[in-house]
């Protein structure tokens, strides 16, 4: 795509993923169910993978050591897809001494063409799963694992390999998250929307919720809303609105820097969950919240950041101003800018700075403004994916090369 300006940070290579394909529109859901086609632990050596370069396997998988003459690499055989769609591969890693510039590779091929890859990164630890392209759907599979590194002490880890998939038959069923199901993520919801402009612990904040909140015994997530500077809830009411009706209970109120107010929202929505014939009288699901919002209510968002509570964080075009906001993120952080944004620098070195799982786009054509208008379905599929348990989001709408939202700007992300 063309660009007006590249933004450095993004482009660096050390621990960060960058893309810059695929197209926005309705997600298709995968199937909840998942039939085991292929799995490998390394216990008996390489079993159908194949080496090169320094690989030793172990009761701790099988480890790949760098060398100064020939990058080690584990490629596997052919995994026969015919008959199964809707693939995950899953896998533990585990990286060690990688200094900058060194990066491992997972990746995968389909009938023996080129590699794409799933993950690219300095430093892992633990469990990735990435849902394939359907594309791969009924091929051969094939998967391999890479370090680019110089010395024997720095390793990559790999064990417990799996592939699982969806068998032949009928139509797919909805993947098992706590809300209903959705075709369409840029569509609105299911519910029905009911907006108090009265509400809160001061009485000037805006609930916004599923008029019928508690349908089919649904207990709803939790985002609070910060808005920016200078605004109120009345300038992000459709948005609000979006939010609630895929099933999320909005609190938003005028923002501050300091962020005291989120934790006093999420104070009340607990006291209104066990209050007696309030609206939500034990319809939320207080173990799923989010605090978020634009500019100085991402300011604020990053100040009560630690708060035990909190599921995630939403940052919209509200970078820190002197880079530490990160430092108070505990959990996965989503991260929005514009290429025409003034405060995509600052939010770029808070992504710098950022030691917890995150993802960042730099949408296109956006300004300050406009950034959570055009990122208002991204952060849709983000709550649905950290609020509502939809797994499936984790590949299908961001962390892969063709995920749902990489074509609306200039994508990153690490630590996962």
């Amino acid at each position: 795509m063309s660009r007006t300006r590249r933004h450095p940070l993004l482009s660096a290579a050390a621990a960060v993923v960058v893309l810059a394909a695929g197209t926005a529109g309705a997600v298709t859901l995968p199937a909840a169910a998942a039939t085991p086609v292929y799995s490998e632990d390394f216990s008996d050596g390489l079993g159908t993978f194949t080496a090169s370069g320094s690989v030793s396997t172990g009761s701790y998988g099988a480890r790949l050591s760098g060398s100064l003459f020939s990058d080690p690499a584990l490629t596997s055989a052919p995994i026969d897809l015919a008959g199964y769609g809707e693939v995950t591969v899953s896998y533990t890693r585990a990286t060690s001494g990688l200094d900058l510039g060194e990066t491992f590779t997972a990746a995968y091929s389909v009938d023996g063409g080129s590699f794409t890859a799933l993950e690219a990164a300095r430093d892992a630890t633990g469990t990735a799963s990435f849902r394939l392209p359907a594309s791969v759907d009924g091929h051969e599979l094939r998967l391999r694992f890479s370090l680019d590194a110089n010395s024997v002490p720095e390793t990559l880890t790999v064990d417990d390999v799996r592939v699982e998939a969806a068998g032949g038959g009928g139509p797919a069923d909805p993947p098992a998250g706590s809300l209903p199901p959705v075709s369409d993520v840029t569509a609105p919801g299911p519910y029905a929307v009911t907006v108090d402009q009265s509400a809160g612990p001061g009485g000037d904040g805006w609930l916004v919720y599923p008029a019928d909140a508690g349908r089919d015994g649904v207990d709803h997530p939790v985002f609070v809303w910060g808005p920016g500077a200078g605004s109120d809830p009345a300038a992000y009411e459709d948005m609000l609105r979006l939010w609630a009706s895929h099933g999320f209970v909005v609190y938003s109120e005028v923002s501050s820097s300091s962020g005291a107010y989120m934790v006093d929202a999420l104070d009340w929505l607990e006291d209104e969950n066990a209050r007696s014939g309030g609206p939500l009288y034990q319809d939320l699901d207080l173990s799923e919240v989010a605090f978020g919002g634009h500019s100085r209510g991402s300011i604020g968002t990053f100040d009560v950041a630690d708060d035990p509570r909190l599921d995630t964080t939403v940052h919209v075009a509200g970078g820190s101003f002197d880079g530490s906001g990160p430092d108070s993120l505990r959990r996965p952080a989503l991260y929005i800018g514009g290429d025409e944004d003034f405060a995509t620098p600052n939010v770029e070195r808070d992504y710098a700075n950022t030691d917890v799982p995150v993802w960042f786009n730099v949408l296109d054509g956006t300004d300050h403004l406009y950034a959570t208008r055009n990122a208002r379905h991204i952060i849709t599929a983000w709550l649905r994916w950290h609020l509502a348990d939809e797994e499936f989001r984790r590949t299908e709408d961001f962390l892969s090369a063709g995920c749902t939202f990489c074509g609306l700007g200039e994508v990153a992300y690490k630590n996962w």
